[in-house]
């Protein structure tokens, strides 16, 4: 056992204070993945107050999703450098700032730099609060922990909407965020107080060639996909020449990881088996985590008619659900811990499946069942997944480490959303298409349905309602195909499920 870990060991031995700083660490987390969604119930609001378009108010999103994947390499060098408590510290300070000047912004381009500051700040809480987490208590209890832990991540992305809509409909947009800052404070204080120094290590080199070029790759791949489909992606100059520069940035990047003597993110760490497969899993997690959240919502709303407070309450479902899983998670992980993953991935690909034959009928009790049924998959993998992939990684790298963990998962799910959107643009446009081929005054089957205006082209009203029905019914379709791209997702990953070995079984002593 390395010296860190037993420093961490000593330090944090009573069982109370353990118990009350991972209290601290999970409303840490959970206020940080809360801040993930809010904004996309608010950007109407937004835009109308900013006086922005549709593509400039998108920022907002942009933004902060940018200054994550830029900060979030860093997180383990500074961890290294600065120590566990200073940079949590710091981090959630100027994540609680930057979330006030978000409420307090006057001008879309002030909330733009605000909102990469909040992404920015925030970045190194998901890494260095669950390796702080793990460091802190003895392996055998690492089951329990990472289920807790797991369970203010799956929490926030689902109440946060909530709560941010509901309080935005009361007063305006800004409440959304100032909602976050007394809670992030209250966070702050008690982890002043519990928090233990940690995770130092001496003679830490800051690999500047390595971070700048995965800085430059990073934020040329979350603006293609951020912004490639509305500029017709590589018909665009501007996705070209992000493309060119990324790769050329990560070409550098990679060159500089295997020469030189300190890289940024050692990789190394790729030849531990369980290590390496888990990042491949992650990645896979990661872009099945939030995709349905993104893509129900607008099915419900424009297809289905439902108001906002239910699609709120709907999508809660998932919160419900994770939080059983996570539970149950507790009791799986006594087990094989392929025998959990693969269960909750199957429990994706049956919800998948299932809405594939979702209609412009669906019901509140089949959107429900399947929010749940994802939100229990995601507590059934997360817990099993993260023992089995760090089992034999020691103490000290655990922040480095996580670092990439949550690095790729936050980019398989940008890479599959856009993917997701992708398909329901291109897809719903084609189908249109083909639908309108069916349409005219010789076709016996519309004939039998009532529709009575190709018999006379006057009747623009029912044409119109007609052209309305094929839009609906080519958007739905256009749907249909995302979700079948996701059931597909979730049964490619499991050969890799399978190649995992069962971790070392740790003793109660």
């Amino acid at each position: 056992m390395t010296a860190t870990a037993t420093v961490q060991e000593e330090v944090f031995a009573p069982a109370f204070r353990r118990w009350v700083l991972l209290g601290m660490i999970v409303a840490t987390s959970t206020l940080y993945s809360m801040t993930i969604l809010v904004v996309s119930v608010v950007l109407p609001q937004v835009q109308g107050s900013l006086s922005a378009t549709p593509d400039q108010v998108s920022w907002a999103m942009t933004a902060n999703i940018l200054g994550t994947a830029i900060v979030m390499p860093l997180s383990g060098w500074m961890a290294g450098r600065f120590g566990w408590r200073n940079v949590t510290l710091g981090a959630l300070g100027g994540f609680c700032l930057s979330t006030l000047l978000c409420g307090l912004s006057n001008s879309l381009e002030s909330l733009v730099i605000f909102r990469a500051l909040q992404g920015g700040s925030g970045a190194p809480l998901v890494a260095l609060t669950q390796a702080i987490a793990l460091a802190t208590f003895p392996r055998h209890q690492h089951n329990l922990v990472t289920a807790i832990y797991g369970m203010g991540v799956v929490i926030g992305p689902i109440f946060g909407p909530i709560y941010g809509g509901y309080l935005s409909e009361l007063y305006n947009w800004r409440f959304a965020f100032f909602m976050i800052v007394p809670m992030g404070m209250a966070a702050w204080v008690g982890l002043w107080v519990m928090l233990q120094d940690g995770g130092r290590q001496e003679r830490l080199r800051f690999a500047w060639t390595g971070f700048l070029a995965l800085a430059v790759a990073l934020a040329c791949l979350q603006l293609i996909l951020d912004r490639g489909q509305r500029l017709d992606w590589f018909a665009s100059t501007e996705i070209l020449i992000e493309a060119t520069v990324g790769v050329i940035a990560f070409c550098i990047y990679l060159s500089h990881s295997l020469l030189a003597r300190s890289p940024l993110l050692n990789l190394k760490f790729l030849l531990n088996r369980n290590y390496g497969l888990g990042l491949i899993i992650v990645t896979v997690y990661g872009m099945l985590n939030f995709t349905p959240m993104v893509m129900l919502p607008p099915l419900l709303k424009n297809l289905g008619g439902y108001p906002d407070s239910i699609i709120g309450i709907l999508l809660a479902g998932r919160g419900a659900g994770g939080m059983l899983g996570f539970f149950l998670a507790a009791w799986v992980g006594k087990l094989d811990p392929r025998i959990g993953i693969s269960a909750g991935f199957l429990v994706q690909a049956w919800s998948g499946w299932v809405m594939t034959g979702f209609n412009t009928d669906v019901t509140m009790a089949e959107v429900l069942v399947t929010s749940a049924a994802q939100g229990l998959a995601v507590g059934l993998i997360w817990v099993p997944l993260v023992l089995s992939s760090f089992s034999n990684i020691e103490p000290r790298n655990m922040a480095e480490t996580f670092t990439i963990f949550h690095l790729l998962r936050n980019i398989g799910s940008s890479i599959f959303i856009s993917l997701s959107v992708m398909t329901v643009v291109r897809t719903s446009a084609s189908n249109f298409q083909r639908l309108t081929e069916f349409v005219n005054p010789f076709n016996e089957a519309l004939k039998n349905y009532g529709v009575t205006a190709l018999h006379g082209y006057a009747n623009l009203a029912e044409l119109a309602k007609l052209n309305a029905q094929l839009v609906d019914q080519a958007e739905l379709i256009g749907f249909l195909n995302a979700f079948g791209l996701y059931t597909m997702m979730c049964l490619l990953v499991l050969p890799a499920v399978l190649l995992l070995k069962p971790p070392n079984r740790p003793t109660s002593a």
